[in-house]
């Protein structure tokens, strides 16, 4: 626990020195770096020396409030988590030194922030104590919030802040009610051991609301709402962060409530299953008709969540079934699929950062022929896009092959009802994969091949030196990585999975099988990587002797940056054609009319169906009914003092007759 404790420890260390060692400067953001980069070190020690060792850790201290003690722990789903979570924690901070260098100085101001929501996530991770976690969620919330609003004065960021506000404290309130029950059930010292040990839980009402509580952070539908306004409006640095391991302890939450309870009911798999993929298809129609770049990223983040809730559903599924080899693919490919998204969110958010801190905008109707402007960056972002389009020889491909292969071995083994849904099921994760691979081919020939659409998009001041390659690198090495050793990685996995499945389900014997599987998928990668070194450089001699002509243009002589597809038309058969109509980008038009039309126009709006059309709606309903409470408030001191007078007596009358045919 020594590591883990200095890690806390550093990362206190960076919030203060952030905060005093002149705030906002160059020297004090590397200062940042070193302690994050130590802290994130001393975390990844501790965490991959209790996943090979699959031993647990604790501390027990006392504390005096109520709950009792200080307690915290790392055991192998501890550090799953962890580890993703640290190591992005490094590489963002490291990248947004560079990027934050020409920010306005609200911007560079927001490090201690930063730092306070690695060090709740940490905390999150570790506590191990019901009331140390809520304060964790808690101050992760906050710490978040700050880093999403940063510049108040701007409307976006301002309402990108209240929608994950609000949000926030949605989950908050169901899981302080939750931890409540199990803290009355546990007696007096609500420690998670305590909990566990509790009996005659109502099982059920539990696992709602930590669908509720820790949902929210998952981007499960619908209160994904939050997501894609926050993650576009946080700087790129931050956005990596809350997309690639913020998001992830939602998952973490649900697993260990998981655990906590026990065995959980039949229905707990088909309805996480189906929640998954509704939102897979979901965001991932919603990012195709996206114009903001990390907007567009963001509703990729709540398909890839999904996909890794609908991995969680089927071991669910499986494991109240008793078939321990389709339990053990199934929390597999939810688990690669963690470590996975991680790296290639983490990848795509930073390159995206970096085309931005280049042009200086996000919207794709003005970006264009950033590759050769940007070629290092546009290859990381190319190589994240067939990474999380499922695309080998990438670590995407790995995960989602697992994710088939255990829905087509679930409907081999069933029969009836749940046979055709497994079957559906794989030909909606079909249809999921192929949406997906549209909507990042979109993003990537928009942005970054063709021509430039406007000056913005021309010549950028730079890449962003190492401080803003290097995590682009590493992230781009770590998908590589999970593509060529699934297999390996996966042996990391085995201790979480026998703490979550049991001894029983994750047994050796299931375990060893999911390991051959993925074997092949491995070499396959292995070789792929392989033949592209050996091509590129004669790919690159070939390309050095060829002219440098323009595009056709279909016989057109003057062609010019206004004939290519736009991000609108490009997607315009998935949006407005295949998708049901709730989904599709309202249009409104405006025909010139008349002898002597004026100038005519078309705008299109993207915003999220289930925000205009439910919970928009329903706040503004909710508002006017509570305004007309506004005339309690009337600014009289002495009307608040016989309001606090009422409420009192009305408490005694209550306690007084309490017993006496009043519950």
């Amino acid at each position: 626990m020594s590591f883990l404790c200095g890690a806390l420890a550093l990362l206190i260390a960076a919030a203060l020195a952030s905060g005093l060692v002149r705030p906002g400067s160059r020297s004090g953001a590397r200062l940042n770096l070193a302690l994050v980069a130590a802290a994130s070190l001393a975390a990844s020690v501790s965490a991959i020396g209790v996943l090979l060792s699959g031993r647990s850790l604790e501390l027990v201290l006392p504390w005096p409030v109520p709950g009792g003690f200080f307690a915290i722990g790392l055991d192998p789903l501890s550090a799953f988590f962890l580890v993703p979570v640290a190591a992005l924690s490094a590489l963002s901070a490291c990248f947004g030194v560079g990027y934050l260098a020409h920010a306005p100085e609200a911007e560079r101001r927001g490090w201690p922030a930063f730092d306070a929501l690695v060090a709740s996530m940490l905390l999150v991770l570790v506590a191990r104590n019901a009331l140390l976690f809520l304060v964790a969620w808690e101050g992760m919330s906050l710490a978040a919030w700050v880093l999403v609003t940063g510049d108040a004065t701007n409307p976006e960021r301002r309402r990108a802040g209240w929608i994950f506000l609000v949000a926030a404290h949605v989950g908050s309130a169901a899981l302080l009610l939750l931890f409540a029950i199990l803290a009355h059930a546990a007696g007096d010292a609500p420690g998670f051991e305590a909990i566990r040990a509790s009996t005659a839980l109502p099982t059920g009402a539990l696992l709602a609301l930590g669908l509720v509580g820790f949902g929210v952070k998952a981007g499960v539908i619908p209160l994904h709402v939050w997501l894609p306004e926050a993650h576009a409006a946080a700087p790129s640095h931050v956005s990596a962060l809350l997309s690639g391991a913020m998001v992830s302890l939602g998952l973490y939450g649900m697993l260990r409530l998981a655990v906590l309870l026990g065995p959980l009911p039949p229905a707990t798999g088909p309805t996480l299953g189906a929640l998954g993929l509704a939102g897979a298809w979901l965001g991932v129609a919603l990012a195709l008709q996206q114009r903001d770049l990390k907007r567009a990223l963001g509703y990729s983040t709540v398909e890839n969540l999904g996909l890794i809730a609908a991995g969680l559903g089927l071991a669910a599924w499986a494991s109240a079934r008793g078939s321990a080899e389709l339990a053990v693919i199934g929390m597999m490919a939810a688990l690669l699929h963690v470590w996975g998204h991680a790296a290639m969110k983490g990848l795509l958010f930073l390159a995206a950062g970096a085309a931005i801190h280049g042009t200086g905008t996000r919207d794709l109707e003005r970006l264009g022929g950033l590759m050769r402007r940007m070629p290092f960056t546009g290859a990381c972002f190319a190589a994240g896009a067939v990474a999380i389009a499922g695309l080998p020889p990438l670590n995407g491909f790995t995960g989602e092959w697992l994710l088939y292969r255990g829905l087509l071995d679930g409907g081999l083994e069933a029969s009836g009802v749940a046979r055709l849904a497994a079957f559906l099921a794989t030909a909606l994760l079909a249809l999921i994969g192929g949406l997906a691979a549209a909507c990042f081919v979109r993003l990537l020939g928009i942005a970054w091949l063709g021509e430039a659409r406007h000056d913005v998009a021309g010549p950028p001041r730079d890449e962003g030196g190492w401080l803003m390659r290097a995590p682009l690198a590493s992230l781009l090495a770590a998908c590589v990585g999970l593509a060529v050793l699934p297999g390996r990685v996966v042996e990391l996995f085995q201790p979480v999975a026998r703490e979550v499945l049991g001894p029983t389900l994750a047994n050796a014997a299931a375990l060893e099988r999911t390991s051959h599987l993925l074997a092949p998928l491995g070499t396959l990668a292995a070789l792929c990587w392989v033949a592209l070194l050996l091509l590129a450089p004669l790919v690159w001699r070939l390309r050095a002797r060829s002219p440098d002509d323009a595009t056709w243009g279909c016989g057109y002589a003057a062609p010019g940056p206004r004939m290519q597809y736009t991000s609108r038309s490009f997607a315009s058969l998935f949006a407005e054609r295949l998708m049901p109509r709730a989904l599709a980008p309202r249009v409104r038009l405006r025909a010139p009319l008349g002898p002597f039309p004026e100038r005519g126009g078309l705008d299109s709006e993207e915003g999220d169906p289930l925000t205009r059309s439910g919970f928009e709606p329903l706040f503004a309903s909710l508002a006017g009914r509570f305004v007309r409470l506004r005339v309690l408030q009337q600014g009289n001191a002495h009307l608040y003092l016989l309001y606090i007078l009422g409420a009192v007596l009305g408490s005694l009358l209550w306690a007084s007759l309490r017993g006496r045919g009043l519950p």
